[in-house]
């Protein structure tokens, strides 16, 4: 499909609209209207603007132009002309540029003020989402956001406003667009025939490294290297990722018991380079019966998630920009907004009903490798409120409960794996390659090892796990009650389906007995590190929590709040595992990179331990039974079960594992109703008959063989 074709319509209806828009602006460089330092953001931002004009005309989205006949607008230009023009989109934020650029608030603020400087980098960093508008011949969203920069210029035309004055002018532009910002979100994410980035991955070489350039992301080294390193394996290896990525999400369903033949669509999410193991994946789903959904990460501020990307995206052009801007919400987040993009969604939803219903659910590729990122909190950066928070948080919860009813828990699953990206190295395709071993082992093996650890931990009335060294943990997990130990258990054997690579039983602790510390040395969550986390849980919830990332102890209080807890004061321990993939740890030992694995492979590395909703959150009431045909009953814990009564006050949104490595562990014991122990694992060894295989890799690790 060309997208010029299906957004002709829409971009014919806009076109006096968005002609007037861009003449307006090509006007204002030469005006002088404007006193500065406001007069120089007019004129640089308005710079950037027609250089987006300039790129939508090119690119065919502009009705009634030469371009318009269809022809390929990256026909003849070579790989150079790409990326040159490629960088001088994105080279206003790139770290080298971005000191002083008005995308930077502390710059912004610097220069024109602390209420318009972060107003107008509010502003800015909208604009120049109309970089990926412009690609995907999407007029209209360019044109509402020219208006927006139009009226705020009117208004420095007429001396200095108030600052308020600006700011209404950009909640209404929030407000009054979210009828088709949002509810276009909503359908993008459930529409295949939206497609894009499909298109481009079907239809287009990939061994001609040009197609990266038509997605309109910012394409780093990073995807040329690594889409040019795909291109060199042969395809049976590409089969084999491809395979083991579809088959977990297929094998999820297996597993819960639910009917994937209902289903039609499944929504890819990955990141730019791996297209030749995608399309595979997109085959591979076809003939499941299902038809990819692939949507890019959200542009506009009131569809973006702080510090969450989801769907497709390329390299972020700036870690530190992305930062900054994450709660840029804040500058219209409140009860009026919030019910106003419920509705919208509401809307959406019911719109689009018949396609919730076909979502079968995600099927998500994650990236590790890159370097490690020390965020600057800025005090000219927007962040929330308490009333802000009170208000998001509430938000994601009835977001949440809105989305159930039309794509019920009950009904989808989803599948995660992970490949790391050439900045984890020098030996890049060495790991990569033992990547994929890992992401392809043994699932019988495991499965009857896992299983004698869950014999063993059903015979317990808690489990207490304790640091070694440095490492001050000191926890007791009290475990849920068995009633027919013949037939039920409490923890689930997780064997490379829906969570790839295999390696760890897991549970829902009972929250009442569940205490102590729990702290780790250093753990990659998201884009950051965290340096020495520790979280002290009473009653089976955060009491304390901090880090060292920072000197001032209320910026490590904020930045773990912030990421790992949702933004919420206090979240329940909602999973206790114990990971039993020695086979990545030896890996993450031999290459040195535990600080750059992603949580994925790491919660197999060691117990680990998740704080907020449980593993089974929006799908308690759905039986789950391993492979031994036991019922794993521990779904709820004394927050989830709520649900029954008050759902508001069930979920939390979000669960991020911690996981303490092996080397860090003095020992975990299972201890009964009597007292009795049974040690399964000692000083990083496990010790269970029938476990032995799993400190195997261990030991080579330790001879060096």
């Amino acid at each position: 499909m060309d997208y010029r074709i299906l957004w002709k319509q829409d971009n014919e209806d806009v076109m006096e609209r968005w002609t007037l828009s861009m003449e307006r602006i090509r006007q204002i460089p030469s005006e002088n209207r404007v006193k500065e330092p406001f007069g120089s953001y007019f004129v640089s931002v308005a710079a950037f603007i027609c250089e987006i004009g300039r790129l939508a005309e090119r690119l065919g989205a502009v009705p009634g132009l030469e371009s318009q006949d269809l022809r390929d607008p990256f026909q003849g230009k070579s790989l150079e002309e790409l990326k040159e023009e490629n960088h001088r989109l994105y080279a206003d934020i790139l770290p080298d540029h971005y000191e002083t650029s008005y995308g930077n608030p502390a710059y912004a603020v610097k220069c024109l003020g602390e209420d318009y400087g972060k107003l107008l980098s509010f502003l800015y960093a909208e604009i120049r989402g109309s970089i990926i508008f412009a690609f995907e011949s999407r007029l209209w969203d360019i044109t509402v956001i020219n208006e927006t920069f139009i009226e705020i210029y009117n208004l420095f035309e007429e001396g200095i406003p108030k600052a308020q004055a600006v700011k209404d002018v950009l909640y209404w532009y929030v407000s009054d667009y979210a009828d088709k910002t949002v509810v276009y979100r909503t359908r993008e994410t459930l529409d295949p025939s939206l497609s894009f980035a499909k298109d481009i991955i079907m239809e287009q070489d990939l061994s001609d490294l040009r197609y990266l350039y038509r997605f309109g992301e910012y394409i780093s080294q990073t995807e040329l290297t690594l889409a040019a390193f795909l291109n060199s394996l042969p395809q049976e290896t590409i089969d084999k990722m491809a395979n083991t990525y579809t088959e977990g999400f297929r094998k999820g369903f297996q597993v819960m018991g639910r009917d994937l033949s209902i289903k039609k669509t499944v929504a890819i999410h990955y990141e730019l380079g791996f297209e030749r193991m995608i399309k595979k994946a997109i085959e591979n789903f076809r003939a499941m019966g299902l038809e990819p959904i692939l949507f890019r990460t959200p542009a506009q501020i009131i569809n973006r998630n702080p510090g969450k990307r989801s769907g497709y995206s390329g390299a972020s052009a700036n870690k530190q920009y992305d930062y900054d801007h994450r709660y840029d919400s804040a500058l219209y987040m409140g009860s009026a907004l919030k019910e106003r993009k419920l509705a919208m969604i509401r809307t959406a939803l019911e719109t689009y009903r018949t396609l919730a219903a076909d979502y079968a659910g995600p099927a998500v590729m994650e990236t590790f490798g890159e370097e490690e990122f020390d965020p600057v909190n800025k005090k000219e950066a927007y962040s929330f409120n308490r009333h802000q928070e009170e208000v998001s948080i509430a938000y994601a919860n009835e977001y949440r409960q809105l989305l159930d009813q039309y794509e019920p828990g009950e009904e989808t699953s989803y599948t995660i794996i992970a490949f790391p990206k050439p900045e984890i190295g020098p030996r890049f395709e060495e790991i990569f390659e033992e990547t994929i071993a890992i992401n392809t082992l043994d699932y019988e093996l495991y499965r009857d090892m896992q299983q004698v650890l869950i014999d063993t931990l059903d015979t317990a009335e808690y489990v207490t796990i304790k640091g070694k060294g440095a490492n001050k943990t000191d926890l007791r997990i009290h475990l849920h009650t068995l009633e027919n130990p013949e037939k039920q258990t409490n923890f689930e054997n997780c064997v490379a389906d829906v969570n790839i690579p295999v390696g760890e039983v897991f549970t829902s602790p009972v929250l009442e007995g569940t205490e102590g510390i729990l702290n780790v040395s250093q753990v990659y969550i998201g884009d950051i590190q965290f340096r020495d986390l520790s979280v002290r849980f009473e009653k089976g919830r955060t009491a304390e929590y901090t880090c060292r990332n920072f000197e001032e102890e209320k910026e490590n209080k904020a930045l773990v709040k912030q990421v790992i807890m949702g933004n919420h004061d206090s979240v329940p321990m909602g999973e206790f595992a114990i990971g039993t993939n020695t086979t990545a740890y030896a890996m993450a030992r031999k290459y040195n990179i535990f600080s750059k694995l992603p949580i994925l492979i790491a919660e197999k590395m060691g117990p680990h331990f998740a704080v907020g909703d449980t593993c089974y959150s929006w799908s308690e009431d759905a039986p789950m039974y391993n492979p031994d045909g036991k019922e794993m009953i521990a779904r709820d814990n004394e927050v989830s079960v709520l649900r029954k009564t008050d759902i508001s006050k069930a979920y939390f949104n979000c669960h991020c594992d911690i996981t303490i490595p092996y080397d860090e562990l003095e020992e975990i014991a299972a201890v009964g109703p009597d007292g009795s122990r049974s040690v399964i694992l000692k000083d990083g060894r496990f010790v269970l008959k029938g476990t032995e295989p799993l400190n195997d890799p261990l030991d080579e690790i330790e001879t060096g063989k």
